[in-house]
């Protein structure tokens, strides 16, 4: 039996009639930019998402980047973020002209240690940026009570965390501005790239709308130097269709996430823990493993799908030397890229599936006894 680590086949197979027709719809119109079904996609995203608005853009990268121009982060500035995420987020603030300065991050969640934050707080500092990693968010009160106390600005990057809450505020909603990612695997996804920034404020969503338009005020008047981050309306029109099913879809994965604590509790694995006050939305599940490559082959083997993220935390990554960060500096995230392991937990998991899952993980440490 072959369980993929994502299964987009079985995901668009039960939309595929809508999806089609509202790609029919778009290009009956014509309209590839800025149609309405981007529009209305904004409008209903930032409902769900508990803010006043939302900004679409081209990629998941792309709304980080934006999110961090939007605020002012620029030559000189620094911003706090984890080292143990994907490379778009810290590759967004070098871009800026800005420094990425890293905290370590929590041995359960993943997520960056908010009590570990203050002390790397500096006069360069401009901004926070907490990852809501694998779907869980991170200690959001402490790092806005923060950030208000040193005049910070919060950038939430909720790329894997759409629907998540804490204390029941959704992820993106909880700092200045926050961003998005669509890309394929995401939880909300759409055919190709795609994301978006969340805000309530309105001056920093004006902002953001221009700035996706090379900064243009009006027709060929520009107030500021932007970049093309455009959403095409076709991934628009997919993505209102998407979002109708994303609510069912993530109870499922949050189902799956229970059983695989059930099966695999008196396992050789740490399970994820979440938060009493944290609602997960389990973009992946991620166990710790001594043997992770070897469980891994195993698993592989069995036809059984599983992924490393992320293997190399980012201040150990080439491009950043210049920081001058060394192996030892952020112990619990090298200690969890070591180890970490994802198995699938997708919403299209049958139960048979999951405990054979479970099954291959026990057996392969019974052959270790």
């Amino acid at each position: 039996m072959k369980i993929p680590l994502v299964d987009l086949q079985a995901e668009y197979a039960e939309c595929d009639a809508e999806v089609r027709r509202a790609v029919e719809e778009v290009l009956t119109s014509r309209q590839f930019i800025g149609g309405p079904a981007v529009a209305e996609f904004e409008s209903e995203l930032a409902d769900y998402c508990q803010c006043r608005h939302a900004i679409a853009v081209g990629t998941g990268s792309d709304a980080v980047l934006l999110a961090l121009m939007a605020v002012g982060v620029g030559e000189g500035d620094e911003v706090i973020t984890t080292p143990f995420t994907f490379f778009a987020t810290a590759g967004s603030i070098a871009r800026l002209g800005a420094k990425p300065v890293f905290v370590d991050i929590e041995p359960d969640t993943f997520n960056i240690d908010a009590a570990k934050v203050e002390a790397a707080v500096t006069e360069r500092t401009k901004a926070i940026l907490p990852v809501h990693l694998f779907g869980q968010c991170a200690e959001m009160n402490e790092i806005t009570h923060l950030a208000e106390k040193r005049s910070l600005a919060v950038v939430e990057d909720a790329a894997q965390a759409i629907g998540a809450t804490q204390r029941g505020h959704r992820a993106g909603s909880f700092g200045k501005i926050g961003s998005l990612s669509f890309y394929p695997t995401k939880n909300l996804n759409t055919v190709g790239e795609g994301g978006a920034v969340l805000t309530s404020d309105d001056r920093l969503a004006e902002r953001c709308r221009q700035l996706r338009n090379h900064g243009e005020t009006s027709r060929y008047h520009h107030a500021m130097i932007g970049g093309n981050f455009r959403l095409d309306t076709l991934k628009a029109a997919v993505l209102r269709v998407k979002l109708q099913n994303l609510d069912r879809l993530t109870d499922a994965r949050r189902r799956h996430a229970s059983a695989y604590g059930e099966l695999l509790a008196d396992c050789h694995v740490s399970c994820p823990v979440v938060r009493d006050y944290n609602e997960s939305v389990f973009h992946q599940y991620s166990v710790l493993v001594d043997d992770r490559d070897g469980l891994k082959e195993r698993l592989s083997d069995e036809g059984i799908g599983a992924g490393v993220y992320y293997p190399v935390p980012l201040h150990r990554q080439e491009c950043f030397t210049y920081l001058g960060y060394r192996q030892g500096d952020f112990p619990v995230a090298e200690f969890t890229a070591d180890r970490i392991l994802s198995i699938p937990v997708h919403p299209f998991l049958t139960d048979e599936q999951i405990q054979l899952v479970a099954k291959e993980i026990r057996l392969f440490f019974d052959t270790k006894t």
